[in-house]
């Protein structure tokens, strides 16, 4: 049988719940299929949030032939034979999904039929565009960005389910799923399953029973993830090579780990050992000019490293203490002496004055004196 999820998903823009920045009346989606208004555009947002909804929603609503693969799976004979497709008078929609799977290659070749209409693209991505999809692409798409699901809105969603939850239970699956409607459909479709009646302990019960797996877009991607960077920030190299294993067996995408190791060497690692990003940007190369099977030895060596560094996060406990001020106190004014004098008005009026080089005076603005981030 049809996953329930699948069974509720929307077919129209007034029965979809959430993104109301992009699917309200006047909003850029409604908008375009209000006025039929065929392009190329890319949905990056959290799992479950209704990516490949709006996509089959838009497509619809433009008489299109929608075609739907994976980027994980599919290559270029895949598009070959969607561009070879007999034309029927619809233009044909692809919906790429995992966008950011697909690497430069497979992206160059995507591109020149992206650029002569011959199929209208929808990426969807979980990731960045701006750091996966090539600048070609890119600027011949729109990016739309999709948010994490409302506690409200995950309600209102759970509700069509038709499978009735008492409140401990809502709250639970809510809390569970974090923002991800299909998580939460599929977690009391499973507990209906398993139980005459689904309340917390069934669905806690239904949780436990899992067969554990690594689902790329679901809940064990990012259990696994943060048991990873937890475990180097605790400063065991051996539960960071456990849990990195359990990606590159998953097939994880290797600049996805990468990318985290990198964060990490500024986030935790940062002041104790500066050389830490030198080495995590080192294995983000490795990882782009190597590939899988090899780069799975970078990240190790990586991960090893960086689980046994010392651990300093003044830069980045810093950083978010003076944007917090930033967001409190709005653009203070800079003092004078620290403004920049490039015309003689500008010098008279005292811009720059003071100042010598390397001053160990306090130089923020005068509402903060005094304020220490590291």
């Amino acid at each position: 049988m049809e996953p329930l999820a699948n069974r509720i998903r929307p077919k129209s823009l007034n029965d979809f719940v959430g993104q109301r920045h992009l699917v309200a009346p006047g909003k850029p989606l409604a908008e375009a299929i209000a006025k039929k208004h065929l392009f190329s555009f890319i949905l990056w947002g959290p799992p479950g949030v209704g990516k490949t909804t709006l996509a089959r929603i838009y497509a619809d609503n433009m008489g299109a032939r929608m075609f739907e693969l994976s980027a994980v799976s599919a290559g270029k004979d895949d598009i070959r034979r969607i561009i070879s497709e007999k034309e029927s008078g619809s233009p044909k929609v692809l919906f790429l999904d995992e966008i950011h799977r697909f690497n430069k290659s497979q992206q160059d070749f995507l591109l020149p039929f992206v650029e002569k209409g011959t199929i209208t693209l929808i990426g969807a991505t979980t990731e960045n565009p701006s750091f996966e999809v090539i600048s070609a692409l890119l600027s011949r798409s729109r990016v739309f960005m999709l948010h994490e699901l409302s506690e409200n809105e995950m309600e209102e969603i759970i509700a069509r389910s038709g499978i009735t939850l008492n409140k401990k239970a809502m709250e639970f699956v809510i809390s569970i799923a974090a923002g991800d409607a299909r998580q939460a459909i599929t977690l009391i479709e499973n507990a209906s399953k398993l139980y005459k009646t689904v309340g917390e302990k069934e669905l806690k019960e239904t949780l436990q029973s899992k067969t554990l797996r690594y689902d790329k877009k679901g809940e064990e991607h990012y259990n696994t993830v943060s048991a990873f960077i937890k475990s180097m920030r605790a400063g065991s190299p051996d539960a960071a090579l456990y849990y990195l294993a359990r990606m590159v067996d998953a097939g994880e995408d290797p600049k996805f780990i990468a990318r985290r190791m990198v964060i990490f060497a500024s986030e935790d690692v940062g002041l104790a050992a500066p050389t830490a990003l030198v080495v995590a940007n080192e294995v983000f190369r490795a990882v782009e000019t190597i590939g899988y099977p090899e780069c799975a030895i970078n990240l190790a060596h990586g991960a090893a490293y960086l689980a046994g560094a010392k651990k300093d996060r003044r830069a980045y406990d810093g950083l978010q203490e003076a944007l917090a001020d930033v967001k409190k106190y709005g653009n203070l004014s800079i003092p004078l002496k620290l403004r920049n004098a490039p015309t003689k008005l500008m010098k008279d009026t005292g811009y720059g004055k003071g100042y010598e080089k390397y001053d160990a005076d306090d130089l923020l603005p005068e509402e903060i004196k005094g304020r220490r981030y590291v």
